[in-house]
């Protein structure tokens, strides 16, 4: 498969907070051939990249060598890249090509730092709309991402309901609720109380946050698993002998095990740590808790009254971080604006992460709904979910809920 990697000058790029930066680069990836009329968006989560696909000779330099949706995108996928025009763009903000806090600042000569304009989830999508125009892409197919790039999706159908003919918008929801809000706060906390992150102004050959960035990673990956998986992965077995602690203990810890489930979690924040900046971390988080899709209307529905296309809502039973309820709420909100939607619902023990890492429950309705619409993708009749903590909650596999 042909990957098509490049970055693109959009020139001045005044943000959603009023401020302006004299050059924003979008570093992004295609796949395919467009012709006119199949180009596919796909809008990546909190710390992905660009590389959504597919294997590069320079896979090791954007920090982000694996693919993070290669089950999904490509020749004979769900996301078919000999039937579509495939592209991602690495968003404002970010530390994978696109411009952001790392990024030097033309007028001074020196990084950013924290001194980068604040991000919103509607700057990533005017950022998007802007590279777009300039690779002569009029208008899209389909826009899918999950996670915060399901809400990037939903900020399409708000912002440019006239490009876009389907969204796919995958364990998402229209704002975040208070619980994940808090979170990402103590996450935030961790980095910006970090005596090495200086203020933001830790670039160059000096120490760099780490500590306070590997604990904010595992806070949000703690987010984005469930009990059952974390049951089933870990238990409360103690980790093996050769496992080393990563962070200082205190004295009574070795009378303690080391759990496999600390080792886990520390391997991921030092593997973390390597390839995502701090800051922005800080930027990202922000945007994402930021968004809410009635901002600037009366309601969800009116935010999306002027979107005539297709939707297909997907959600999993597992992730508390997006919830199904928050899911159908989307749903309902989308056919009050007379809007063909579908809820989409998958009984999974994955939690959030389950929209990466099962492609078998993830890949067959999606290319239904690429290839014909909310009409195309099997439904089955049943009640709408009941509130996500109710204990009596059994839902059926694959479950749909539609109009």
């Amino acid at each position: 498969m042909e990957i098509e990697r490049d970055a693109v000058a959009l020139g001045e790029f005044e943000f959603e907070c009023g401020r302006s930066i004299p050059e924003l680069e979008v570093s992004y990836e295609a796949y395919g051939e467009f012709t006119g009329d199949n180009a596919v968006l796909v809008c990546h989560a909190l710390t992905g990249s660009a590389h959504v696909a597919g294997r590069h000779p320079d896979d090791e330099t954007d920090g982000q060598a694996r693919a993070w949706w290669d089950d999904i995108v490509g020749p004979g996928k769900a996301i078919d890249t000999r039937e579509y025009y495939v592209l991602c763009a690495n968003v404002p903000g970010s530390c994978y090509g696109t411009t952001g806090p790392e990024s030097t600042n033309p007028e001074t000569g020196e990084p950013y730092g924290t001194d980068f304009p604040a991000v919103t989830v509607t700057d990533w999508t005017d950022a998007q709309r802007q590279l777009l125009d300039e690779l002569g892409v009029p208008h899209l197919h389909a826009v899918v991402g999950g996670s915060v790039g399901g809400m990037n999706v939903i900020e399409w159908a708000k912002q440019h309901p006239d490009h876009v003919e389907r969204i796919a918008p995958i364990a998402a929801a229209a704002r975040l609720d208070v619980q994940c809000l808090a979170m990402d706060a103590i996450a935030r906390r961790a980095i910006t109380t970090d005596d090495d992150w200086q203020g933001g102004d830790y670039y160059g050959d000096g120490p760099k946050p780490t500590d306070g960035l590997a604990l904010a990673r595992q806070i949000g990956h703690v987010m984005y698993l469930s009990k059952a998986s974390m049951e089933q992965k870990f238990g409360r077995r103690a980790a093996g002998r050769d496992a080393a602690r990563s962070f200082p203990t205190d004295p009574a810890a070795g009378f303690f095990p080391y759990r496999d489930v600390e080792s886990y979690l520390d391997y991921n924040a030092e593997s973390f740590v390597e390839r995502f900046d701090a800051n922005s971390y800080l930027y990202l988080t922000r945007a994402m808790d930021n968004y809410d899709l009635a901002a600037g209307f009366e309601s969800d529905e009116d935010a999306l009254a002027a979107f005539d296309g297709e939707a297909l809502v997907m959600s999993f039973t597992g992730d508390w971080h997006f919830t199904p309820t928050q899911a159908e709420e989307l749903a309902d909100a989308l056919r009050a604006a007379d809007v063909a939607a579908a809820h989409h619902l998958v009984e999974s023990d994955h939690g959030h992460d389950a929209f990466l890492v099962e492609p078998e429950s993830v890949g067959p309705p999606l290319a239904d709904f690429l290839a014909d619409g909310v009409e195309g993708t099997a439904v089955t009749d049943t009640d709408e979910p009941p509130e996500d903590d109710d204990p009596s909650f059994a839902p059926v596999h694959t479950s749909l809920f539609s109009d």
